[in-house]
């Protein structure tokens, strides 16, 4: 008698019992799911904020545009953008906003997985029309006034009085001049970014628009007989509580780290916001006004300007200018050198 197969059937006490639970490991795209999204943020950051904005703007334009026209805007043909471009033109944009728009395209189809417009083979108009464009509305910059010496004096001369925002005001010109500071980096300065020391001012400056890598840099500001950078950022820092040490949080820890220049409320109250770097501007407008110029003419890139105007006109070499503004290359120094060197030494001074 042959022997039976044995019964595969689980017995009421094995069926009874409760199955074993065996992990099972995630696939390898949900693993790196995290690690993408995280590569993915900081393949954002490699563009500054001001970029991310001015492209995120642009996109939407764009955007809007085909929906206007209706043509598609994803994947866009080169001969869509290229008529984009060319309207763009005709209504009075210049030649660099419109190649910033192209770039933003093209920004945008590469992280949804496509081509740029600009890269695909057709796109032989796009570029014609492009540099039709440039050739056609290209004009000289428009470069605003700076606030050299003379200016800037003037503008503090204006700043009466001696309460919380004249004294805030005229240590926000002097510093964003004295630095040559962008005025991002103006208003980002907290505390612990500026030093007292015997000569002046040590400044440092964690990130700029030409420092993505946030390595940060550190420049000096002499304490000055005119102007007086660091004697009129030392009376903002008294009113403002600034040279007292922050008091710890509720739960004993330290406090973050104060802004150098905040917010004012209209009662002149001080509050813990950052000043933004548009104020920068309107502080810079109105103080120009005041003094009677312009203030058309100026912008919160004058205090920068102005202290590369005058160290210019008063024989700074350009390596001693880029010490101070932290050009990367000496291009666009150079341009300020040029200018305040444009009489001297003229090749027709002795005969015209």
């Amino acid at each position: 008698m042959s022997e039976e197969a044995p019964d595969d059937r689980p017995s009421e006490s094995q069926s009874d019992q409760l199955p074993v639970l065996v992990e099972v490991q995630p696939t390898l795209p949900e693993i790196l799911h995290a690690k993408i999204e995280r590569a993915a943020y900081y393949a954002r950051a490699a563009r500054s904020p001001a970029t991310r904005r001015a492209y995120e703007s642009d996109w939407a334009i764009f955007v809007a545009w085909c929906e206007q026209h209706d043509a598609v805007s994803m994947p866009a043909s080169p001969d869509v953008v290229a008529v984009f471009a060319s309207d763009q033109a005709d209504s009075g944009l210049n030649p660099s906003t419109i190649n910033r728009r192209v770039a933003a395209i093209g920004h945008f189809h590469r992280a949804a997985g496509h081509p740029a417009p600009t890269a695909l083979p057709n796109a032989g108009m796009l570029a014609k029309v492009m540099t039709g464009i440039r050739n056609e509305k290209g004009r000289k910059k428009n470069r605003k006034s700076p606030a050299d010496a003379a200016a800037l004096r003037n503008m503090l001369a204006e700043i009466k009085g001696d309460g919380l925002r004249a004294i805030r005001d005229r240590a926000v010109l002097a510093v964003g001049m004295a630095a040559a500071l962008r005025r991002s980096e103006l208003v980002a300065l907290t505390e612990n970014d500026v030093q007292m020391v015997a000569q002046g001012l040590k400044i440092f400056i964690e990130q700029s628009k030409t420092d993505q890598a946030r390595e940060g840099d550190e420049i000096g500001v002499p304490e000055g007989t005119r102007i007086r950078p660091k004697a009129l950022l030392l009376a903002w820092m008294a009113v403002a509580g600034l040279l007292e040490p922050a008091a710890l949080g509720d739960d004993g820890r330290a406090a973050p780290l104060r802004p150098l220049f905040v917010r004012l409320t209209k009662a002149d109250q001080l509050t813990g916001d950052a000043m933004s770097d548009k104020s920068i501007a309107r502080l810079v407008k109105k103080y120009a006004a005041a003094a009677g110029y312009d203030p058309r003419l100026y912008s919160g890139h004058s205090l920068r300007s102005g202290f590369l105007t005058e160290g210019a006109g008063q024989g700074a070499t350009i390596f001693k200018l880029q010490e101070v503004s932290r050009h990367k290359t000496v291009q666009i120094l150079s341009d300020y050198v040029r200018d305040a060197d444009r009489f001297n030494n003229h090749a027709g001074e002795r005969f015209l």
